[in-house]
């Protein structure tokens, strides 16, 4: 009956137009999870998970290229999954699934290298938002590159499937992925010379335990404290969401309605007529802590811009363009909101802001753009390209007005954490355990991949000794769940952040990067990319992240791909006291070792005290000799270890050493929660 049935598939198979191809999808028993479709990338030399539902116990095929490769019947529940022999990197292919009633086709099919890329917001920044963004849109020339974004959802079950699709690397199509990813990609495909799918599935502002899976929470009774957190049973998350709704109420009334709220708006700085004269002038797009050192707050600010309106645009409906604005806005043209994106938007921050204006706002000459900012943390103000920011006839037809450039602005109010706390989050958010794994990684699995990459921790920065146990306890509920073995896991240690100090110091940021220098020692097949040379002061987003992608792909060529290259900056492995002076020894070293600079910097040094002082550091063979005439026995060497540091000691193959410690001394108490 088998082979009768395969006779029937492959007469089917001759065929290029089928009535049962084209039944509506919402109609159809024979699915498939979101993760495929048409221009998806399979990962190619290994066997390839096919899987979906269809009617209980209806057979189902498998063909590539017109051969059957895999026939199975869909169990009681109706899920079924083949998985395909291994195929050589190419293509294009042509995959058809195939019960006897329904057909479902996916066209331009490419095998290669498959690439999850997963974390916070440094992963999820994007190729419009990166350094000499223009030119890299520009050039993204590369149709044999796919990406697939997992849109963001949480969930407290792990589900089935996922919203998002395949989409082919273009200049029109790559400014909204991941910049790290795509950086990544690019060079894997351009050493390797083979098609790469990149799945992108972060959101910003996570922290680990979202993306964990439940048993390896429940593994561990260090993690109660994280457990705590998770909501269970409908009666409970029905009491939480009825106090959030009322919090979110009372947050809106303080935040935008009263002191300090909308002052703004009341004296009328929406307002063409409003002088405003004495305003300071900021050029835009940017965020405002760049344009100066008072302007490092939370909080407010108010934007004005005169543009000029050709009279044939007079009473046409126009399209406001301004790009992605951090974190919320009110926009008004002439007086009149015309829109706004607030709280309620997921990542708003990441938002480009699209307002229509009505023609009848619309007048020859002088009209008035206004814009309210609201910032919450970090960064605010206007974080896009300056062709976002433009004005233009809807339906287009004529040339945009350029927004880029001057603008007037002024503080409304600097954020007073007393009068405007943080703002609520729903009892089901993207900080709640397990919620992100199982609505945007459960998903995917098990989709054949050949490795993770990794960028987050920022979120997890006041609890850095857990993170010691769950960054661990995340790579490996991944591995185990997705059934393929110890994948290759790539991650990034956190970059240089904050105001530098001018003493040695303890320092949270520090404490985070050693929880994933530790991780990189105890967990096999991890590679680890260290950005403590490109990050930026005053942003916890750097736009550097084409080396952050590069390293990353080293990594990637050497543990994946078993290509013999120096991979990693210098990492600390012991310590030997010789007298007055420490001598320290490393792996990775490449070629050697070599300071950027007149001098190597970034050492201290400490005694039984535990007092850290700055030391003299000279380079010897593949060693450091570490010394301090202010301490004359020495027990312990830090490297790099403040929030911003001044180091430089790198390998010969210019890659930046691991921020280390030796002086993890038992006995010190710190808190976590």
């Amino acid at each position: 009956m088998k082979l009768l049935w395969l006779g029937v598939v492959l007469a089917w198979a001759a065929h290029s137009v089928f009535a049962q191809g084209e039944q509506d999808v919402s109609e159809r028993r024979l699915k498939l999870p979101a993760i495929f479709g048409d221009h998806m990338v399979l990962q190619c030399n290994q066997p390839v998970p096919i899987w979906g539902w269809a009617e209980p116990n209806e057979e189902v095929a498998v063909i590539l290229n017109g051969k059957s490769l895999a026939v199975t019947k869909a169990n009681q529940q109706g899920r079924w999954m083949v998985k395909l022999p291994p195929q050589p990197a190419g293509g294009p292919h042509e995959l058809i699934i195939r019960t006897r009633r329904e057909t479902v086709r996916f066209t331009d099919v490419l095998f290669g290298e498959v690439w999850v890329c997963s974390g916070q917001s440094n992963m999820e920044w994007p190729v419009a938002l990166a350094q000499n963004a223009r030119q890299e849109i520009d050039t993204a020339n590369f149709p044999q590159i796919r990406f697939f974004v997992v849109e963001k959802s949480i969930a407290l079950e792990p589900q089935n499937d996922c919203k998002g699709r395949w989409v082919i690397c273009s200049p029109e199509t790559i400014g909204g992925f991941s910049a790290v990813g795509y950086f990544f990609g690019r060079e894997i495909h351009q050493r390797l010379k083979v098609p790469v799918g990149l799945i992108g599935t972060y959101w910003g502002g996570t922290p680990a335990e979202a993306w964990t899976e439940l048993t390896a929470l429940e593994s561990d009774p260090d993690f109660k404290p994280i457990l705590e957190r998770l909501p269970r049973g409908q009666e409970t998350l029905q009491r939480l969401q009825e106090q959030y709704e009322r919090a979110l109420a009372e947050w809106r009334e303080k935040a935008f309605l009263k002191d300090p709220g909308n002052k703004g708006e009341e004296m009328g700085w929406a307002k063409p007529e409003f002088n405003d004269s004495d305003w300071s002038t900021m050029n835009l797009p940017q965020v405002w802590e760049r344009s100066s050192p008072q302007m490092n707050i939370d909080g407010a600010v108010w934007f004005r811009r005169i543009v000029t309106i050709p009279d044939d645009w007079a009473g046409k409906d126009l399209i406001l363009n301004l790009g992605p604005i951090d974190d919320y806005d009110i926009t008004y043209f002439n007086g009149e909101q015309i829109g706004s994106t607030g709280a309620e938007t997921p990542n708003s921050w990441t938002v480009p802001r699209r307002y229509k204006v009505p023609g009848n706002l619309v007048k020859p000459g002088a009209n008035l753009i206004a814009v309210r900012v609201f910032d919450m943390w970090a960064n605010g103000g206007f974080t896009g390209l300056p062709d976002q920011m433009r004005l233009e006839i809807a339906g287009g037809g004529k040339e945009p007005i350029s927004l880029a450039g001057p603008w007037k602005f002024k503080i409304e109010f600097a954020r007073d954490a007393s009068k405007i706390p943080q703002q609520p989050q729903p009892p089901i958010n993207n900080w709640t355990p397990t919620g992100l794994f199982n609505a945007m990684v459960a998903p995917l699995i098990p989709y054949a991949i050949r490795g993770v990459i990794w960028y987050q921790g920022e979120s997890n920065v006041a609890r850095a000794y857990q993170y010691r146990k769950l960054f661990p306890a995340l790579i490996n509920s991944w591995r185990k769940a997705w059934g393929q073995g110890d994948f290759p896991f790539l991650f990034v240690q956190l970059a240089n952040y904050l105001e530098r100090k001018p003493e040695p110091t303890e320092s949270a940021w520090a404490e985070l990067r050693e929880a994933q220098l530790l991780t990189l020692k105890i967990v096999p097949k991890t590679g680890m990319a260290v950005a403590i040379d490109i990050g930026e002061a005053n942003d916890i987003h750097p736009r550097n992240k084409q080396d952050v992608g590069k390293r990353l792909a080293l990594a990637a060529l050497a543990i994946a791909y078993g290509q013999k290259i120096v991979y990693s900056g210098p990492i600390y492995r012991s310590m030997r006291i010789e007298g007055n002076k420490i001598r320290l020894f490393f792996d990775h070293v490449g070629s050697g070792l070599i300071a950027k600079g007149d001098k190597l910097v970034g050492f201290a040094i400490a005694g039984k005290d535990r007092k850290f002082v700055w030391a003299n550091a000279r380079i010897e063979g593949d060693t450091v000799v570490v010394w301090s005439e202010q301490v004359p026995e020495p027990v312990a060497v830090r490297y790099a270890w403040a929030d911003n540091p001044e180091c430089n000691l790198y390998n010969i193959e210019g890659l930046p050493a691991s921020p280390f410690r030796t002086d993890d001394w038992p006995g010190v108490t710190v808190k976590n929660h």
